[in-house]
C-alpha cells in the first residue's frame, strides 16, 4: 500500500510519501518544491513524481492520494471567481446587499462593507420570479413560475455567465422550486456551474444561505477547472491512483464532491495542518496544544482541547467577511510567515508583513530577483539558517543577498546596525503572531500555561520558543517533519460527510409529533450519508455517524452544537439534549439559565469511516546529552536577546529517543530548521518529535 498526501501553500508544496511492507514495516519519505501560484497542479504533480523517485517507486503504483489545497481561498481572498447569476423570489433581489442591516464595526465611518462594495453576485445579473414556499410547513402557497426561470437562463446565457445559482425563501421546508428551478437552468445552460441554496445548505436564514450558496458558484468554476487539470495531469504522469480533497471540517472527500460543492474547501489548506498537529500531540502525550504553522506566506492558529479539534460556531463560519454556513476547523489566519516582507511606512513606522514575496521572487536570499527583506532574511542574517542546509541544500541561498536587502531597505533609514535591524524583524513578527495566538486562546478563556505550543510548517520551529516564551505556553513541540506535517495530516484524516436540515422544536414543549418528525430528519440525514460514503467504497460496517443537535435559547440569535444519542429522538433525549446545551453554554460562556426553554434550530448528520492512519516507527533508544554522533559543526548565531554565540548544529536524523539537546543549538533537517535557544533542552520524544522546555534551576 503506498499512499501519498500533498499539501499547498503560498510558497512551498510539501508531500508526503508512506509505504507499506510485507510484514507491518512502514517507510516514510517527504519531500518539497517551490509551488506554482498559476496553477498549483503543475507543482502537485511535479512533486509527486519527484518524490515517487526519491522513494524508489512509479507513480504508478500509489494507491491514494490525499490532497489539501487553496485553490477555493485564494479565488475568494483575490476576488476572481466567476461571474454569477441568481434566481430568487420575488421581493428578496437585494438579501445579499442588506445582509443583517449591521455593520462590523458600528462606529467606523471608512470601514468598507464588502457585500456592498464588491459583491459576489452585481445586481443587474440577480433576478426574481414569481415562487413562495411557506412556514411552518413547507406548503406552495405561489407556484414557481416556470417560464420566468427559463427566461432569467436565457439572459444569463446572453451575457456570457459561468455559474447560477437558485435561492429561493423557505427552500429549507421545501425544495421542490428550487430543484425544479435549477434543472431548467441546467437545461438552457448546460456548460453553467448550477447550484441550489438547499444543496449547498438546507438551513434557516435566508441571507447565510443564499450567501454559502452564491460563494459555491463563484468558486465553483476554477475550483472544478483546478480539480480536473489535476486529475488529467496525474494520469498522464501515470499515476492511476484514487484522489481525496481535504475539507474544511477535518475530512477528506471525493473530487466529484469536492467540484460539487466547493464551498467546503476553504479551509482546506490548513485544516490538515491541525490534524497532523492532533495526531504528533497523541505521539507525544499531549492532549491540549495550541497549533502554529508558519510557512512562507501566513501562520494559521488552532486549538485542541482534550484531543478533540475545534469547530467554529456557526456564527463565525465566515471567508472575507462574509457567512459560509458550512462547517470548518476553527482556524484564524494571518498574514506572517517566512516571506513576509520587512518594511518602513511612509509614516516612518517599523513593520513586517501581511505582504509576502511569495514563491517567486521569494526573499532575498533566493537570488530569483526579490529585494525587499523578508523573515527569512532577518534569520540567515542571524545566523539561524545555513545556507548548506537549506531545504536539505536543495534550494541555494545567498546570505550576502539577505544582508544588502536588510541594510538598504531597514537598517540605513532607521539607523540600525544590520543586525538589530533583522532582530527587530523577528521581534515585530513574534509579537503579531503572539498577540494572535492570544487573542484564539486567552481571550476565549484558555490559559496557555495549561497548552503545549506546537509549531510547525517550514518556519514554524525557527519561531516556537520565541512565540512559546511569550505566550508562556507549557512547553513547545517541534513535529519530526515540521515542514511536512500539514501533508502528513492528510495520511491519518477520515472521510467525513456532514448533512444538514433545519428543524425547529422546543425541547421542553415538543409533541411526540414533534419528536417523530426530528427521528425522521435524522434517519434521512444519516441515510444520506450512508449513501454518500458508500459511494466512496466505503461498506456499510465501515461507516460511522454522529448526530448534532445546533440548540439555542427560545429567542436567541445563534446556535451551539450538541451531541444528540443514537435511537429514536423522544421526550427523555429532549431532556439530555436541553441538559447538554447548558453545560455547553457554561463552557461557552460561563453560565447557563437552566429554567429558559431551549429551541433545537438545525440537525445535523456525520458520516465518517475510520481510515488506514500513518504508522511510524519508534527510534532506537538513545538516552544521551548532545549527542557527538549527531553533532555537525558550530557557527555563530544571535539569539533573542541580541547574544551572539557559537552554536553547534545537529543532525535531526541521528537523534535518537530520550536524547536531549541543550541550548544554544540548532537543529537541522530537510524540510525545517528547530532553534534551541540558550536555557532551553529538546527531549526527542519516542517517535522523533521533539520537546522543548526551558532547562530546569537548581534551588
Amino acid at each position: 500500500m503506498i499512499r501519498v498526501g500533498v499539501d499547498v501553500g503560498g510558497t512551498f508544496t510539501d508531500l508526503v510519501l508512506e509505504r507499506s511492507e510485507p510484514g507491518g514495516r512502514q517507510q516514510v519519505f517527504t519531500h518539497k518544491v517551490s509551488s506554482t501560484i498559476a496553477d498549483q497542479s503543475i507543482a502537485v504533480v511535479k512533486g509527486v513524481v519527484e518524490l515517487c523517485a526519491i522513494a524508489g517507486v512509479e507513480p504508478g503504483q500509489i494507491d491514494a492520494l490525499f490532497h489539501g489545497t487553496t485553490v477555493a481561498t485564494n479565488i475568494v481572498i483575490e476576488r476572481n471567481g466567476a461571474d454569477v447569476g441568481m434566481i430568487t423570489t420575488k421581493g428578496f433581489r437585494d438579501i445579499l446587499h442588506m445582509a443583517r442591516h449591521k455593520r462590523p464595526h458600528n462606529f467606523s465611518l471608512q470601514f468598507d462593507v464588502p457585500w456592498q462594495s464588491a459583491p459576489l453576485i452585481k445586481r443587474r445579473n440577480r433576478i426574481v420570479v414569481d415562487e413562495r414556499i411557506l412556514p411552518p410547513d413547507g406548503r406552495v402557497g405561489v407556484k414557481l413560475d416556470e417560464d420566468q426561470v427559463e427566461r432569467a437562463a436565457e439572459l444569463f446565457a446572453e451575457r456570457g455567465l459561468e455559474a447560477v445559482v437558485i435561492g429561493f425563501l423557505f427552500s429549507f421546508l421545501n425544495n421542490d422550486h428550487e430543484m425544479r428551478a435549477a434543472e431548467i437552468v441546467r437545461r438552457v445552460m448546460p456548460d453553467a456551474f448550477v447550484c441550489a441554496s438547499s444543496e449547498v445548505v438546507s438551513a434557516i436564514r435566508e441571507y447565510e444561505r443564499f450567501s454559502t450558496a452564491a460563494m459555491n458558484a463563484y468558486i465553483g468554476p476554477k475550483t472544478r477547472r483546478y480539480l480536473d487539470n489535476l486529475q488529467r495531469r496525474l494520469r498522464e504522469a501515470g499515476v492511476t491512483a484514487y484522489v481525496r480533497i481535504m475539507q474544511s471540517n477535518g475530512g477528506i472527500g471525493t473530487i466529484e464532491q469536492a467540484s460539487r460543492n466547493p464551498v467546503g474547501l476553504l479551509l482546506s489548506g490548513p485544516a490538515g495542518g491541525v490534524i497532523g498537529g492532533r495526531w504528533t500531540g497523541e505521539a507525544c502525550d499531549q492532549r491540549d496544544i495550541i497549533t502554529i504553522d508558519i510557512g512562507g506566506t501566513s501562520a494559521d492558529i488552532s486549538v485542541i482541547r482534550s484531543g478533540d479539534l475545534t469547530i467554529k460556531n456557526p456564527r463565525d463560519t465566515e471567508v472575507a467577511h462574509l457567512p459560509v454556513l458550512v462547517p470548518m476547523i476553527d482556524i484564524d489566519a494571518i498574514g506572517a510567515g517566512g516571506g513576509s516582507i520587512a518594511y518602513v511606512d511612509s509614516g516612518g513606522a517599523f513593520r513586517v508583513g501581511p505582504k509576502s514575496a511569495g514563491a517567486e521572487p521569494g526573499p532575498a536570499c533566493y537570488g530569483r530577483g526579490g529585494t525587499m527583506p523578508t523573515v527569512t532574511d532577518a534569520q540567515v542574517v542571524l545566523g539561524r539558517l545555513d545556507p548548506e542546509h537549506f531545504l536539505g541544500g536543495g534550494l541555494a541561498i545567498d546570505p550576502a543577498l539577505s544582508e544588502q536587502a536588510i541594510r538598504t531597505h531597514l537598517a540605513e533609514p532607521l539607523g540600525l546596525s544590520v543586525k538589530d535591524a533583522a532582530l527587530g524583524v523577528l521581534k515585530i513578527i513574534n509579537n503579531n503572531m503572539a498577540l494572535a495566538i492570544a487573542s484564539n486562546s486567552v481571550a476565549r478563556g484558555i490559559d496557555p500555561r495549561n497548552y503545549s505550543l506546537m509549531a510547525f510548517g517550514g518556519a514554524g520551529p525557527l519561531h516556537g520558543v520565541a512565540l512559546g516564551d511569550i505566550i508562556a505556553a507549557k512547553n513547545v513541540i517541534s513535529p519530526l517533519h515540521p515542514g511536512i506535517t500539514a501533508a502528513m495530516g492528510l495520511l491519518v484524516t477520515e472521510p467525513r460527510y456532514e448533512f444538514t436540515h433545519s428543524a425547529l422544536t422546543i425541547l421542553q414543549s415538543g409533541t411526540a409529533a414533534d419528536f417523530a418528525t426530528v427521528t425522521a430528519t435524522f434517519d434521512r440525514l444519516q441515510a444520506d450519508a450512508a449513501a454518500q460514503l458508500a459511494s466512496d467504497g466505503i461498506p456499510t460496517a465501515g461507516q460511522k455517524f454522529e448526530r448534532i443537535a445546533e440548540c439555542r435559547y427560545v429567542g436567541q440569535g445563534f446556535e451551539l452544537r450538541v451531541a444528540v444519542p443514537d435511537g429514536p429522538f423522544t421526550a427523555e433525549t429532549a431532556g439530555q439534549v436541553a441538559r447538554a446545551f447548558f453545560a455547553v453554554h457554561r463552557t461557552e460562556y460561563g453560565h447557563a439559565f437552566e429554567d429558559q426553554a431551549v429551541q433545537m434550530v438545525t440537525l445535523r448528520v456525520i458520516g465518517s469511516s475510520a481510515s488506514d492512519t500513518l504508522r511510524l516507527p519508534p527510534l532506537e533508544k538513545g538516552g544521551r546529552r548532545n549527542p557527538s554522533e549527531a553533532a555537525l559543526y558550530a557557527r555563530p548565531t544571535t539569539f533573542d536577546d541580541g547574544a551572539t554565540i557559537q552554536t553547534p548544529r545537529f543532525d535531526r536524523l541521528k537523534l535518537r529517543a530520550a536524547d536531549t539537546v541543550a541550548g544554544p543549538a540548532v537543529i537541522v533537517q530537510q524540510n525545517s530548521t528547530t532553534i534551541v535557544p540558550p536555557g532551553f533542552v529538546a527531549t526527542v520524544m519516542k517517535l522523533g518529535d521533539l520537546v522543548i522546555a526551558r532547562t530546569v534551576q537548581e534551588g
